[in-house]
């Protein structure tokens, strides 16, 4: 599995990305990388084609919810210097290797992008329940329709899922 966190580390909670892929990398998972960017760039998408599944995790702005869905290969999309997206990567995955990964992409909420090296104590909070999505993307059956963070016990009225 990889798990790509990425975004601006010194624009505030632009960086919960970055933030949350960093822990990811501490648990020293086998089998189990991750990389904090500050940006997708095309040399991932080698990375993307020797792996089962991906992980993309950023920050957004136009919600107060995390959201996490399923993501495919954009077939129709060009690269265009630095407007790489994660479906776009997985196209030029494919393109290129002939194999892109399942994939998902969590979108969490972020309310302070002004210059600062810190997150936000309210991006601080989405840290410890997006490293929960991620740790069940981990165990997720691939042949099994359940919705990563379907099976936590109680599921926060903070996250959003789309099939």
């Amino acid at each position: 599995m990889l798990v790509i966190g990425y975004g601006n580390a010194l624009r505030g909670d632009d960086g919960i990305g970055r933030a949350i892929a960093e822990q990811v990398a501490s648990w020293n998972l086998p089998h189990v990388r991750s990389l904090s960017l500050h940006q997708l760039t095309p040399e991932l998408a080698e990375e993307l084609s020797r792996v089962d599944r991906a992980v993309f995790i950023d920050a957004c702005i136009d919600s107060d919810s995390i959201r996490i869905e399923p993501i495919d290969a954009d077939k129709n999309s060009q690269v265009l210097g630095h407007s790489l997206t994660p479906r776009s990567l997985l196209g030029m995955a494919q393109w290129l290797y002939d194999r892109a990964p399942e994939a998902w992409l969590i979108s969490v909420p972020g309310e302070t992008f002004e210059f600062s090296d810190r997150l936000s104590p309210t991006a601080e909070g989405y840290v410890t329940e997006v490293l929960a999505l991620v740790r069940d993307l981990f165990t997720k059956n691939p042949d099994s329709s359940q919705k990563p963070g379907s099976n936590t016990s109680k599921p926060s009225s903070r996250i959003d899922q789309y099939s």
